[in-house]
């Protein structure tokens, strides 16, 4: 209000955003380019669209975001205001010559918002860009543009150190219903949380204690060029080893083949701003089809930075003891499997004799 707002609004969305954004993330096992779990990029759609409630409500015709002309999110937050209002207009002052004319970089902000007592939470020793959410936090920019600088002492607010993480881990049971967790109960002390945000809230606690979730990665960005960032997403690291193995346990082995490549499509629909396209849309359909029996419990170790798989159990298991046991034969006759590699074969046979063929030297 001091820097001349006539209204302010302040909405508590995380339970929003976990229920509608992180879970079909976990179901998919989201993750971009083999290790971002894309905790700004699922917030970005979550907060577009909050934003164009309001704006309808107040009778706005205009909306406004502080995105970068070089970044992703510019592309997140518009692609979702026009998805969700058509008509409405965006002002985005990082693309108008103007504003980025004078000011050059973060440095120019910084001293025009000392001079006119704009707080920020940067400084000039720590000018890197921050996004926060309940989900994760990134670091860009400043001394981690250059992609061989380590990440300076004091960076990291979500996770402890993991060297100085406590030797003794926390055994967390974790039970997942149609692939979203429902409740986490910590073995060691029993424990227990069953609603959305207070399970993820829990999670994210014991995570940051044992240092689970930092990453430090170069990624391609979706407008064309590769950026460094540092992120820390305690609570997701866990779910998705954990989601990861009761998927494992419980879906069938051609589903899940189909159900990966869903996962990299939607992924990659997510980091590029695409949340309320057709395409995702039907992506996230297929996916929440493919975990209705996505079903059981499992119980992972978290210690030093790392989440360790230690059992599961589940109603809709696939795994058959008896027939996989090397002490029983089961309703399986070993004899088969002659033919069934026999005829597997037959394929590798007829490649290596054309190979021969064409690889024999000249006389």
């Amino acid at each position: 209000m001091n820097l001349g707002a006539k209204k302010v609004f302040i909405e508590d969305i995380r339970k929003e955003f976990v229920e509608e954004f992180i879970w079909p993330a976990v179901q998919a096992n989201a993750i971009y380019e083999d290790r971002y779990l894309l905790g700004t990029s699922l917030a970005r759609p979550c907060i577009a669209k909050k934003q164009v409630e309001i704006a309808k409500r107040e009778g706005a015709k205009y909306v406004s975001h502080g995105a970068t002309g070089k970044g992703n999110d510019q592309i997140r937050f518009e692609l979702t205001c026009y998805s969700l209002y058509p008509e409405v207009k965006i002002i985005a002052p990082w693309r108008m010559p103007e504003f980025y004319n004078r000011f050059r970089g973060r440095s120019d902000l910084m001293d025009y918002a000392k001079k006119h007592g704009i707080p920020v939470p940067v400084t000039p020793k720590s000018p890197w860009s921050m996004d926060e959410n309940i989900m994760h936090i990134s670091y860009e920019g400043g001394i981690l543009e250059n992609p061989k600088n380590h990440a300076p002492d004091g960076l990291f607010v979500k996770t402890k150190d993991p060297s100085t993480a406590p030797s003794a881990p926390d055994v967390l049971e974790i039970q997942f219903k149609k692939g979203v967790p429902v409740q986490v109960t910590n073995v060691r002390d029993g424990m227990q949380h069953h609603t959305s945000l207070e399970l993820f809230s829990y999670l994210n606690e014991v995570a940051g204690k044992h240092g689970v979730g930092r990453i430090d990665i170069v990624e391609n960005r979706y407008i064309g060029m590769k950026s460094r960032g540092i992120y820390e997403t305690p609570a997701g690291t866990i779910l998705y080893h954990a989601h990861l193995d009761i998927e494992t346990f419980t879906m069938d082995r051609e589903v899940r083949k189909i159900k990966q490549q869903l996962s990299l499509r939607f992924s990659e629909q997510v980091y590029n701003g695409f949340w309320y396209s057709p395409e995702c849309e039907f992506v996230r359909s297929c996916i929440a089809k493919s975990q209705e029996l996505v079903e059981g419990k499992v119980q992972v170790s978290v210690l030093k930075g790392q989440v360790y798989v230690l059992g599961r159990e589940s109603p809709q298991t696939l795994y058959n003891e008896e027939l996989v046991s090397m002490d029983k034969q089961g309703d399986y006759e070993p004899c088969d499997a002659s033919g069934f590699i026999r005829i597997n074969a037959v394929r590798l046979k007829e490649y290596h004799r054309l190979g021969k063929k064409v690889t024999a030297p000249a006389k």
